[in-house]
């Protein structure tokens, strides 16, 4: 860069766990060029992660599912007038930390002198700093931060954050008060993920759920998402003692129920992302996905994973031996983990 630039925009369209994952660039970039506008550029699933950040000055929603409800004829104006007034807002440094198609040809329609990007495939042809991944696996908070090194900007900050707007905690905490018992510590069991291979058996969890109740006495909150009322449903099937089910809930309020939670249990998935950032301590089931890479962020979290399967991490979508990472790691293993992350008194 010639100069510091004014307005930088920064591009991660999905998915939900990896945008909470690429809020640390948001506060470096911030510290190192204070007086910048920072915009940040997302799809709508993932638009409350960064929709209260008080340190984005903008945040730029890629309406995609609105365009795929169009269809091609209908959507086609739309996007042409979105681009336009993308290249419109003359940002000084687009920085893409997604490199797919579509976000490599979004920084190049920024117009931005300068872009930054990774070193993948063609893509890599609409930058102009090319950021070349280290070939050790690293944490994602770590890929993203490679883009910022690459730029020689100082990383003085490396945590994930998410702000929970006032609606949200005040709605949560209403229905705590009316469905939870006082006192009782609140632990947010989460069977979803982003594919069926990620996902620890629904009964499993409905194991785990009974002991930890009758061990010690606390109240299991399920978390469910956008189609997963179903698989929640199973874990509370499978249970002896009545749990609480997560209402209906937008993402912020999602968030703030994990704010609740003095304990939080989940697959590999944007929930646990948002737990480990919003600082509740957090055990993370994990099999096909590496934790290296994707684990709950920071100090105070744990994973769990039957060590016995050589072949952990595989990071397949569909797995040909059964999923045996998963369904061979039993409750009373994932027990022995959550113990040594419940409060002294518990």
């Amino acid at each position: 860069m010639s100069a510091d630039p004014d307005r930088i925009l920064v591009i991660k369209l999905r998915a939900t766990g990896d945008v909470v994952l690429a809020t640390p660039v948001i506060e470096n970039l911030k510290r190192r060029f204070p007086r910048a506008r920072l915009s940040f550029l997302t799809e709508e699933a993932s638009a409350d992660i960064l929709r209260w950040n008080p340190l984005l000055d903008e945040l730029i929603v890629l309406p995609v599912r609105r365009w795929e409800r169009a269809g091609l004829s209908g959507s086609w104006h739309e996007q042409a007038r979105f681009y336009r007034n993308l290249r419109r807002k003359r940002f000084d440094l687009a920085i893409d930390l997604f490199g797919n198609p579509r976000s490599a040809i979004l920084t190049w329609l920024s117009g931005a002198p300068d872009r930054v990007g990774y070193a993948f495939r063609a893509r890599r042809h609409a930058y102009n700093t090319v950021v070349t991944p280290s070939n050790q696996t690293r944490h994602e908070v770590l890929f993203h931060l490679e883009a910022l090194e690459a730029m020689d900007i100082p990383i003085a900050a490396n945590r994930a954050s998410v702000a929970i707007p006032g609606a949200a905690e005040t709605m949560a905490g209403r229905w705590l008060r009316k469905n939870a018992s006082e006192g009782r510590m609140v632990i947010g069991l989460n069977p979803g993920g982003g594919w069926a291979i990620k996902r620890w058996p629904p009964e499993y969890f409905g194991r785990l759920a009974d002991a930890l109740i009758d061990e010690y006495d606390v109240e299991i909150l399920i978390l469910w998402g956008p189609g997963e009322e179903g698989l929640a449903g199973e874990v509370a099937g499978a249970m002896e003692h009545r749990p609480l089910m997560l209402p209906a809930a937008t993402l912020a309020e999602l968030g703030a129920f994990l704010k609740h939670c003095g304990l939080v249990v989940s697959n590999d998935s944007a929930p646990m992302h948002m737990a480990a950032a919003l600082n509740v301590p957090t055990v993370g089931i994990f099999g096909p996905t590496d934790p290296r890479a994707q684990g709950p962020w920071g100090d105070g979290h744990g994973v769990v994973r039957q060590e016995t399967v050589e072949c952990l991490g595989c990071n397949r979508i569909k797995c040909p031996i059964g999923n045996i990472c998963m369904t061979t790691l039993e409750p009373r293993e994932v027990l022995a983990k959550v113990r040594s992350f419940m409060p002294v008194g518990t």
